[in-house]
Formats: structure tokens, C-alpha cells, sequence
């Protein structure tokens, strides 16, 4: 059974106890990421996620990783546009510990001028790292289509400016602004009590702070029309991003959107595969998925494509976005995407990791905790023509946009546009490899 309690400085705290299992979950999820960062600051969330390894008033950097490791262990947090996670799965009788260290971390980081200089330069090179891997930043270029000028649309990780830019008093009041109470979950999965839980909750974190953080920049309207956005490299393999602004994660059709989603592109069986790859070989790599935020969301289509069969690829893909908005799909596919969907969810939820971040997720991106029987119950409702209705909404030519990173030439740009149905929006980044984005 799910329980959960609120604190009185706004603390939420969930927990499912699994007796049969012999390790904890424990993970702090704190609502906040990228997407609350002015230009200025830009990557501060990030940059911040980084700096709390680096000690806390009762642990050193060393203590931090040993104490957790050192019991067999696992120890990691992740930064995302609109929420941060520090997160460790232990053996069961270590997570009191486990707990005491995280919290400290969350309560008390250090953030000293030596470590935010040091971890500056760390967080650059991991910056071109991520630039000079196509597949990655075909999606960073993908962003700043469907969400131009908005924090949304910049790269989560900052740039060059933003990052030198940052200072350790900034990177403190990030912290005292963002990492309060009623904007902190703190759930566990595993072989734990919840009463343990809240007391050693209310003990570490009791007196956090519980002023209100800044709220974040909302979406403004859809982009009216379609873009594309080229990166032309002398490399091996083109990479493509095409993607649809889509639903926000409480959109009543999320649960419709998830199964079209493994129809066109979801698994081995799905349409995309089949066409792209199976049937036609034009792609080592294609797969759909799908992004939900508190405003917005995003359907989109990656792909690693043979350089000469780059166009062709691109007119399939749209083949199909157009065959299920016209066509819909059949009583097979239905049944099958809906068997996958619950059978996946089913599946991730046995591991005591992804449970605990399902809990810490569903608590701060809707108020609620998610129920896997009323989720089924939900799936199962859904009908043929809901799908088709969902893809006609979000699979239409004025929402749709591509990204491509790869050796193009004009005449494959300009094929790449009449095809996506562009409007004079393309843009286009010539660069050699090798070159730096910082």
C-alpha cells in the first residue's frame, strides 16, 4: 500500500513497503530544472545538481560516494527540465544512512568558490561532449524549433556565457530559492516504514525552509508554422530529429497518445520500424517517443539514416503520420499496443528503482499518486477512433519539425523543407568536426 504524509513546511513524503525485497529506493526529487533558469544563469540547475557531490556540512566529497558505496550501494541524480533527482538504492538496513546523507546534501551543501571553479570546467568539457554527439544534440536543436526564445528551447546544460557567467553566491541562491520544502518529494521504495520514514524526515529536514521558489516561464502559443534546422558535419551517418508539440503530462489523451506512440515507433513491431528499417533498410535506428512537461509535451521521431537515403526516409515517416491520421489503425495493433503499454509499466514497476522514481514523479508533476489498476482500467477504454483523433491533432503538417545533423547539401535542405512543408524557417549551422561549441 501507497502511504504518504505532508509536513508541516510542505515536505510530501511517500513510500510503498515491498517486504520481499532486501534493498531500499530513496530518492529527493526537488521541482525545479531548467526551464526556471534566466539566460544568464543558464544551466544553474544543472550546474548545481553537480556542486552537492562535492560535500555538505557533515559529509566530505569522498564521504559522500563512500558511505553509500562502500554498503554496496548506488548513488546518481539527474537534472531535467523541470525537475532535479538525488537518488540511491541500498541494501535495506543501510537507509537511515543513506537518508541522513542525502538530506544533508539537500539542506547543507557546501558550494564553495573552489569546487564551482573546479566543476565549471568539468560541466564544459561534458557540454562538448554532448555537442559533438550528433544523436544528442539533434534534439537540443530540436527544441529551440518548438520552443523558440523560451527557456525550454536552450541547451538544459547551458552555454559557454552562461556558464562562465555563473558564480558560487548565484549557485547559493539558486538553492535557497529552489530547494524548499513544499517543492521537495521525498519517496522510498523497497523494505522500509513510512512512520520511519517521516520521522527520520521531520528529523534531517524539518526545519528546511518553506518560502516560495520563482515559478517558471509558461509556454506561450504553438509555433504557427512548421521549421527546420540543419547542422551539416562531415560525418558518417545522418541524424534526424523530427518532432510535434504535443500534451501536457495531466492531458486527458496522455494515456491515447502513449499508444500511438508505440504503434507508429514504440517497439520492434511497430509501423516505423517496419517501414524504415525492416522493409526499406534506410535506418540502423528509429524509434518514436514521447515528453510530457506541466504546459506542453513533444512526439518525435529519431533516427540514424544512411546518408544517400536521408530524403527517403524522411517522406516515409511522413507517409505513415499521414496513413494513421487518414487511415487509423487496426483491432491488431490496438490490442497489441495496449498489451505492450500495461506489460511495460508492469514490468518497470518491479524494480524498486523505478518504483520509487514513479511515486516521487506522479506526487510532483500532478499532486497525486498514480495507480497502475486505474491506469489499465484507463488504457483498456481506449478506442480506434481515439487514436486516429489524437493523430490528427498532433500529426499534422503546420505542427511538424525537423532537426538533422549530418554531411547534407543544399539540395537536400532544400528537398528537407519542401517536404516538412517549411516556410523560408530554415536554419543552418556549417561546422567542421572537431571545432568547439565552447
Amino acid at each position: 500500500m501507497i502511504e504518504q504524509t505532508t509536513l508541516l513546511n510542505g515536505i510530501r513524503i511517500v513510500s510503498l513497503k515491498i517486504k520481499e525485497r532486501d534493498s531500499v529506493a530513496l530518492g529527493f526529487m526537488i521541482g525545479s530544472g531548467g526551464r526556471y533558469e534566466p539566460d544568464r544563469i543558464k544551466g544553474a540547475a544543472h550546474f548545481l545538481e553537480h556542486i552537492l557531490f562535492k560535500g555538505s556540512r557533515q559529509y566530505s566529497c569522498d564521504q559522500i560516494k563512500e558511505l553509500i558505496e562502500g554498503v554496496g550501494g548506488s548513488l546518481n541524480a539527474f537534472t531535467s527540465e523541470e525537475k532535479t533527482c538525488y537518488y540511491a538504492k541500498i541494501p535495506a538496513p543501510h537507509w537511515n544512512m543513506t537518508h541522513r546523507v542525502l538530506s544533508d546534501m539537500i539542506r547543507s551543501p557546501l558550494i564553495t568558490a573552489k569546487d564551482v571553479d573546479k566543476e565549471r570546467s568539468v560541466i564544459m568539457e561534458e557540454a562538448k561532449m554532448y555537442h559533438d554527439l550528433p544523436h544528442y544534440y539533434v534534439l537540443e536543436l530540436l527544441d529551440g524549433l518548438l520552443w523558440p526564445g523560451h527557456p525550454l528551447g536552450k541547451t538544459l546544460i547551458g552555454n559557454k556565457e552562461s556558464l562562465t557567467a555563473i558564480t558560487q553566491r548565484e549557485l547559493r541562491v539558486f538553492s535557497r530559492q529552489h530547494y524548499v520544502g513544499h517543492n521537495l518529494v521525498v519517496a522510498a521504495c523497497g523494505k522500509i516504514d513510512h512512520q520511519a520514514l517521516v520521522r527520520v524526515t521531520k528529523k534531517s529536514l524539518g526545519t528546511l525552509s518553506d518560502h516560495h521558489r520563482d515559478e517558471c516561464l509558461p509556454v506561450s502559443e504553438k509555433n504557427p508554422h512548421s521549421q527546420t534546422s540543419y547542422d551539416i558535419r562531415p560525418i558518417e551517418q545522418m541524424h534526424l530529429a523530427m518532432g510535434c508539440l504535443a500534451y501536457p503530462v495531466a492531458h486527458p489523451d496522455r494515456h491515447t497518445l502513449n499508444i500511438m506512440n508505440i504503434i507508429l515507433g514504440g517497439n520492434m513491431s511497430s509501423r516505423l520500424f517496419n517501414e524504415v528499417r525492416e522493409k526499406r533498410g534506410l535506418a540502423y535506428s528509429i524509434a518514436t517517443s514521447v515528453k510530457y512537461l506541466k504546459d506542453t509535451g513533444v512526439f518525435l521521431v529519431r533516427a540514424g539514416v544512411d546518408n544517400h537515403k536521408l530524403i527517403d526516409a524522411v517522406k516515409v515517416i511522413r507517409k505513415e503520420f499521414n496513413r494513421i491520421r487518414k487511415s487509423g489503425i487496426t483491432d491488431g495493433e490496438l490490442k497489441r499496443a495496449k498489451d505492450y503499454y500495461i506489460g511495460q509499466l508492469q514490468l518497470g514497476l518491479e524494480d524498486t528503482l523505478e518504483h520509487m522514481l514513479w511515486l516521487a514523479d506522479s506526487l510532483m508533476s500532478l499532486g497525486y499518486q498514480r495507480r497502475l489498476k486505474q491506469i489499465v482500467l484507463a488504457v483498456r477504454k481506449i478506442r480506434k477512433k481515439d487514436v486516429q483523433r489524437v493523430a490528427c491533432e498532433i500529426l499534422h503538417a503546420s505542427n511538424l519539425h525537423l532537426a538533422v545533423v549530418g554531411p547534407l547539401n543544399d539540395a537536400q535542405c532544400r528537398q528537407l523543407d519542401r517536404s516538412v512543408n517549411s516556410k523560408n524557417s530554415q536554419k543552418r549551422n556549417e561546422r567542421e568536426i572537431g571545432s568547439s561549441v565552447l
